[in-house]
């Protein structure tokens, strides 16, 4: 091992940990809390959590056992199956961050018809869409023996070098792969999260508007007043632009290099640096690190829950800490 495989290895090993444990609490804030298991984005989040679980527990540790052994890590049949996972989970998971976008485009937009536009069944037949379009491409590539292992990617995934007999076709169904999973989500990402981005901004505005005309009438109110509200305004106008780019930034990020690679692999003559493919596949299971955080953990419910099972285990009242806390900040000199 070089010093950029043990680089690597470090970066694989921590992904690994950060992706259970973020997940992990994702899932059980979703079992304890009943109000998160009613809403409809619920169901996307748990299937988006089940993706990622299963990629950190199957895909990953082989990636890293890879570049520990610099080899093939199992029999052919065993990488076969992993491959297959590949492909199915990183498909599953990218369809259901559309799904996710499209159910907050319906929310922002359609605030008074969102609970009849969007039902429960509605969510099953997504979810049953993204693991039908998932399997069929995993299951050809199976089939078609096109998974195996990459040592560009020091993982079991799509092979081309296993496909040598079938170029074309395996050209074919590679850009229709990320055709119809990271191009098609990332234009349904842009294009909802970009129009509740413009509902957000014009609501910010009409506040802004309010809040100004109000300080307009009160004339004696204090200068430290007016400016903690003028501060706000600002705080407002930029959470919503921020919480847009978390969305559509950590999936570009994340999948566009591992996206380019493989088409670059294809179409170019040329040999591709395996340091350069490994720190794609690292970007890519980075996304199953950071989606907790993004869709779940940084929401007030999530958080919420957090605290209650926090204070559940160290055998205290929710109210008792805040006491605790009051006494703290009142006996700081």
């Amino acid at each position: 091992m070089d010093a950029a495989d043990i680089v690597a290895s470090v970066l694989v090993v921590g992904i690994i940990v950060v992706s259970l444990l973020s997940n992990v609490v994702v899932l059980i804030c979703f079992l304890y809390n009943p109000e998160i298991r009613k809403q409809v984005p619920g169901l996307f989040i748990l299937n988006l959590t089940f993706c990622n679980l299963l990629l950190s527990v199957s895909n990953m540790p082989l990636t890293l056992v890879g570049l520990i052994t610099t080899g093939h890590p199992g029999g052919s049949g065993f990488c076969q199956i992993v491959g297959f996972l590949d492909t199915f989970l990183t498909t599953n998971s990218m369809l259901s961050m559309a799904a996710l976008s499209i159910d907050r485009w319906v929310a922002v937009v359609f605030p008074l018809s969102y609970h009849s536009r969007i039902r429960h069944r509605d969510a099953v037949i997504a979810l049953g869409y993204t693991w039908i379009h998932s399997l069929c491409f995993s299951t050809v590539a199976t089939c078609r023996s096109w998974v195996g292992y990459h040592h560009l990617y020091a993982s079991c995934t799509l092979c081309n070098v296993r496909a040598k007999g079938a170029g074309t076709q395996f050209l074919i169904f590679t850009v229709a792969l990320h055709s119809l999973t990271f191009l098609l989500t990332l234009i349904v990402l842009c294009v909802t999260y970009l129009k509740v981005l413009k509902v957000a901004r014009f609501h910010c505005k009409r506040i802004d508007v309010i809040t100004m005309q109000t300080l307009v009438l009160l004339v004696d109110i204090h200068p430290s007043v007016r400016q903690k509200c003028l501060d706000e305004q600002k705080r407002r106008r930029q959470r919503a632009t921020r919480k847009i780019s978390t969305f559509i930034g950590t999936f570009v990020v994340c999948f566009t290099p591992y996206v380019l690679t493989r088409i670059v692999e294809l179409l170019s003559p040329g040999p591709i640096s395996p340091h350069w493919g490994v720190l794609s596949k690292c970007l890519a299971y980075s996304k199953a690190a950071s989606d907790p955080f993004v869709y779940s953990l940084l929401r007030h419910q999530y958080r919420k829950t957090c605290s209650l099972l926090a204070n559940k285990i160290l055998k205290r009242s929710p109210l008792n800490s805040t006491v605790c806390v009051q006494r703290m900040i009142s006996n700081r000199p």
